[in-house]
């Protein structure tokens, strides 16, 4: 439901009591376990996500819609035009069981009829950004073996170097113009090739292999098996929109992420699908054409990361209220949001509900997430767990397990957990510990209520004289001066005290803050071995696509600053 106050609950440690811990907590073993009752999901062995999602039936109308030209198939179409292209990829490409697809593509209407035709051939699916360099196209065509793609215009060329088959997938939906233009794309997505048989799938078959840097190091393949793509439509997906009194077939998703990273596959390329929900797909974000989108198609719900509800948030304040008037719910996730974003968000949209949830793409995007009520908001929280999830907070130094209130690297167990990392046993065997739990990289605490918080990644603590510094903790404190308005810290080595906290500050225009006024702020505030011992004035935080600081682009500045004054 619509908050009605700007409260939000603190993020400082909370204690338990070891003498009577929560059900959902067993000081014992340390396991942290859902709070919800488990979900039954499929035992059939032979299963493929496919086959599950269209197994539900539902009121919905409108599957899938371009937000351009309006263009839409219904549910009834999207499962028609699913096994009608299965059958052309098949009959024109040759694809097979265990083939490797790869799609190169911008968001579209043809996304998920091209991602779900093929895995319902047995075909492997890995996805790439369309902005990727020729290098890092063909790094990841190579380590996957892929042999055909899909792909927009501006990459043809890249990818036909290749020596790949390729097929253009065109912008328009004028199916008239395509048979003319693109004759490869219009017989495989309307010809009358009837049905091919279907191979036998199994659940713990590879579906996809979605690129992610994991929790150290460069970026390797995640293998996720149809059973982990049919844990997220039900762990995530499904599951939260039980939570509500509104039927899933009546609302209305936005779908500015990503198709091809795991949060915006998980929910509109399956999960939503499987509900009757309807999906108004944009190419790209462009915070403008976002309000006209919201109004024009009554959008209910729109799943973000940070940097999308900071443009939101900032264009909203121009805007007459009524056109966000369908608006129930934005969701954010990829990385935590500040303090201060929430609060300027529920400020500007009050009656629209705000949470975030917590996956990566080794979970298969299943992990925590929000949920507020009448007297319960955790807006700066990721949430609780999911069902079926399990979860450990482990002391990085010590290895031991914390019971709520304690920091430590957050551990995670359940049915969305990967496979492995694709041709690489050491990191595989790294990040998923102890035969199942997956080590997430990520400093986490449970409060008393079972709610988690992400504090900041392993990786990047500032050792400082023994002592262990979350940068976020600083990050917090910077930007709640009311001349910051965005700030990032890092480490810089130091020769006396090992590294040093450095932060990088976005001020306010027409200001005379100094670099010694942020420090004295900042000491004002916390432990003297905290302290902020170095400041650098920056016209903006290098962030990624997800909201993500960049902390190498930071550390590279700083190398900079100290070249250029020698």
């Amino acid at each position: 439901m619509a908050p009605t106050h700007l409260h939000i609950s603190s993020d400082t440690k909370t204690s338990t009591s070891h003498q009577n811990p929560p059900f959902w907590f067993s000081p014992k073993t340390g396991i942290y376990t859902s709070k919800f009752p488990s979900v039954n999901l499929p035992v059939n062995p032979n299963l493929d996500a496919v086959t599950a999602l269209f197994s539900y039936r539902h009121d919905g109308d409108a599957a899938l819609v371009d937000s351009l030209t309006g263009f839409s198939i219904s549910h009834i179409e999207l499962q028609i035009m699913v096994q009608s292209m299965a059958a052309g990829i098949c009959h024109d490409l040759g694809v097979q069981q265990g083939d490797v697809v790869s799609l190169v593509l911008p968001n579209s209407v043809y996304f998920p009829l091209i991602f779900l035709s093929l895995i319902s051939l047995g075909a492997i699916v890995t996805t790439m950004n369309p902005s990727s360099s020729l290098g890092e196209i063909k790094k990841q065509v190579s380590e996957c073996n892929v042999g055909l793609a899909f792909t927009s215009t501006e990459n043809v060329e890249k990818l036909s170097s290749l020596g790949i088959i390729v097929i253009r997938v065109p912008e328009s939906y004028d199916f008239d113009s395509i048979r003319i233009e693109n004759p490869m794309f219009y017989s495989i997505i309307k010809g009358d090739f009837g049905f091919v048989p279907k191979p036998l799938i199994k659940q713990d078959d590879v579906a996809a292999i979605m690129y992610s840097s994991g929790t150290t190091g460069a970026s390797k393949g995640v293998l996720l098996t149809h059973r982990n793509l049919i844990a997220t439509m039900e762990l995530f997906v499904r599951f939260e929109a039980s939570q509500y009194e509104y039927p899933g077939s009546s609302n209305v998703y936005l779908a500015a992420l990503p198709l091809g990273h795991i949060y915006g596959l998980s929910l509109f390329v399956l999960g939503l699908l499987s509900l009757g929900s309807t999906i108004v797909v944009m190419r790209r974000f462009d915070a403008s054409d976002v309000i006209n989108i919201i109004e024009r198609f009554k959008i209910t719900h729109f799943p973000v990361v940070p940097p999308m509800l900071m443009a939101l948030t900032k264009k909203a304040k121009g805007v007459c209220g009524e056109v966000f008037r369908s608006l129930k719910q934005v969701s954010s996730g990829a990385a935590p949001l500040s303090r201060n974003f929430i609060e300027d968000f529920l400020g500007t949209l009050p009656h629209v509900d705000l949470i975030q949830g917590y996956g990566m793409t080794e979970s298969t995007a299943v992990g925590t997430r929000g949920f507020n009520s009448e007297n319960l908001r955790r807006y700066s929280s990721v949430g609780l767990l999911a069902p079926n999830m399990q979860a450990k907070v482990v002391d990085w130094s010590s290895g031991s397990f914390l019971p709520p209130g304690n920091r430590g690297e957050l551990w995670i167990q359940g049915p969305g957990v990967m496979k492995g990392y694709l041709n690489n046993p050491e990191a595989t065997q790294m990040t998923i510990v102890e035969d199942s739990w997956l080590r997430t990289g990520d400093i986490a605490y449970f409060d008393e209520d079972g709610y988690l918080f992400i504090v900041d990644r392993i990786k990047e603590i500032i050792k400082y004289k023994g002592f262990q510094i979350a940068p976020a903790d600083l990050e917090a404190v910077l930007v709640s001066h009311p001349l910051i308005i965005d700030a990032a810290v890092t480490a810089a080595p130091n020769e006396e005290c090992g590294e040093i906290p450095v932060a990088f500050v976005v001020r306010r225009q027409e200001t005379t803050l100094s670099e010694q006024d942020v420090i004295n702020y900042v000491a004002a505030q916390v432990a003297p071995y905290r302290k902020v011992r170095k400041v650098v004035m920056v016209s903006s935080i290098p962030k990624s696509p997800a909201g993500k600081i960049l902390r190498k682009e930071l550390k590279r500045i700083l190398t900079n600053c100290v070249s250029s004054r020698l």
